[in-house]
């Protein structure tokens, strides 16, 4: 669903923290929501690569495995800055940033090109003497336990181990920058290593439950 509505100027402890990259001293003039789709409807205008299917009763954009998403907004209101959040779904068996057959796994999000997140997730348990460690919510190279911030975590496999809690995480990511030009790109993408695998895609894959983007015009 494409929106341009207003929402509530109310102060957040997230947007006085971007407020602060800013200035301490600046404010938040206006917020203006310009998409927000969670994919109930099915709506898939101005995604490229984008398709759907259901995951524990909801429907999602996605499966995907070493893929690229793209969403393409235009005519956006005059703004000095974006905010983005992606409810994010890693399936399966993530393996985080061990350098082997295995990994590391990548997931990364651009805005027009630039590089706003480039990160590594692991859904492998975590025991003092076994932890596929992950960067998440750091860019990688971070050493972070696996599943760390993730609003949910006993959520079941896609494929592989679809039959067992625990093997899908979901993720908020909310990152806000600086930008002013009237369109923007958002891609959404991963690049993960599976030479241990005859079938990658159900080894380890990622999905997306909802995407909001707003305009914010600071001063």
């Amino acid at each position: 669903m494409y929106l341009m509505n207003h929402i509530s100027l109310k102060s957040t402890f997230l947007f006085l923290l971007v407020l602060c990259s800013f200035s301490c001293e600046n404010a938040l003039e206006e917020e203006i929501m310009i998409y927000n789709n969670d994919f109930s409807t099915a709506d898939l205008n101005f995604i490229e690569n984008g398709r759907l299917f259901e995951f524990n009763g909801d429907t999602v954009l996605g499966y995907y495995n070493d893929e690229e998403v793209v969403l393409n907004l235009a005519s956006l209101p005059e703004h000095n800055a974006i905010k983005v959040t992606i409810d994010l779904l890693l399936h399966d068996s993530w393996d985080g940033n061990p350098e082997n057959v295995g990994g590391p796994d990548f997931w990364y999000l651009e805005l027009d090109g630039q590089s706003v997140l480039n990160t590594t997730f692991s859904n492998s348990p975590c025991e003092s003497t076994f932890c596929l460690y992950q960067s998440y919510p750091a860019n990688y190279p971070r050493f972070n336990n696996p599943k760390t911030e993730a609003l949910s975590t006993d959520l079941p496999g896609r494929c592989q181990h679809k039959n067992g809690n625990g093997w899908t995480s979901l993720y908020r990511i909310t990152k806000i920058i600086n930008h002013k030009q009237n369109q923007l790109s958002i891609t959404l993408g991963d690049d993960l290593k599976q030479e241990n695998t005859p079938e990658p895609i159900c080894d380890e894959s990622w999905s997306v439950s909802s995407i909001q983007v707003s305009t914010l015009t600071i001063n």
